[in-house]
């Protein structure tokens, strides 16, 4: 399915340098009320697999899932992003059956304890998203790969009519780093997702987030262009999210490990909101809050 209205995408291609004074949407409707972007916000990440390249294998308990979810909304975390497949570099995806049998008593217990934060699925999968909404009371749907993992996505995301994170991805997680290549990498990944929304805006999908994917199929020196160019995907007129929290972005800039990678990541985050990002997905919710008051005041 393509879109019928290609013209954004040949206004953007043949003056990508356009104002960026339009403002972009600034609200979602999450389980019926209206959650307001004023502010940039924090989405903490809950990884409940055991390959995952940072914190893999740390929450399998209850006691500690729970205990992480607890500590992340006392931080600050407006969302929890619950995964239970990984999607690191090199990564074998497991089963769908196998994703929902991690995610079901988790996902159950949260929603009882906590029945008010927000929660956010990362799949990739139709069947994972319909489940996770209608029986679990999930309010995001998280897909790294924009639909194109499971072509029923959109038309599930369109009859669930529940808010849609979609991630530009080259290639899957097992393929996407090797030699991945782009002639410009900022105005192909923002045309991408401009097509994307305009699909979805077509199905009727309106409360849509987007995430240019660093990590997804591009090399250190694409994830920089992108960084420092982040204020084009204000074009897009929806919420923009970033995932850099200690990826290899940082460490292997720096020279260290996932686990010496806040500093780095700090750094990052400074400038991903200087630039305009709304949301920061992040596996350190208190440095990603103190990161925002400090910014946030340079706009009072």
């Amino acid at each position: 399915m393509k879109p019928k209205d290609k013209s954004f995408l040949n206004s953007y291609k043949d003056n990508p340098d356009r104002g960026f004074s339009e403002r972009k949407m600034s609200q979602l409707n999450l389980r019926g009320h209206l959650f307001s972007f004023e502010k940039p916000c924090i989405m903490g990440i809950l990884n409940l697999t055991p390959d995952s390249f940072y914190d893999g294998g740390r929450y399998q308990k209850s006691s500690d899932i729970l205990g992480q979810v607890k500590m992340m909304i006392e931080e600050g975390a407006h969302f929890i992003d619950i995964g239970a497949v990984s999607s690191r570099p090199s990564a074998k995806l497991i089963s769908e059956k196998e994703e929902l049998e991690r995610l079901l008593k988790p996902v159950s217990e949260i929603r009882k304890i906590f029945p008010d934060i927000y929660l956010s699925i990362d799949t990739f999968r139709s069947g994972i998203a319909k489940i996770m909404v209608q029986d679990y009371e999930v309010d995001i749907i998280n897909d790294i790969s924009a639909g194109e993992l499971d072509k029923n996505m959109f038309s599930v995301i369109a009859d669930l009519q529940v808010p849609y994170i979609m991630m530009h991805m080259k290639g899957n997680p097992e393929n996407m780093q090797e030699t991945p290549t782009y002639g410009n990498v900022v105005k192909e990944v923002v045309a991408y997702l401009a097509e994307k929304i305009q699909i979805l805006n077509q199905m009727g999908v309106n409360d849509l987030i987007a995430d240019p994917g660093f990590g997804f199929g591009k090399t250190l020196d694409h994830n920089y262009k992108m960084l420092g160019s982040l204020d084009v995907f204000s074009l897009l007129k929806i919420p923009l999210m970033v995932g850099l929290s200690r990826k290899s972005m940082i460490f292997n800039l720096l020279g260290n490990s996932p686990d010496d990678a806040l500093t780095g990541t700090t750094a990052a985050h400074t400038i991903a909101l200087m630039k305009g990002v709304d949301i920061l997905r992040v596996h350190d919710v208190k440095a990603a809050s103190e990161v925002i008051k400090v910014v946030e005041k340079l706009n009072d």
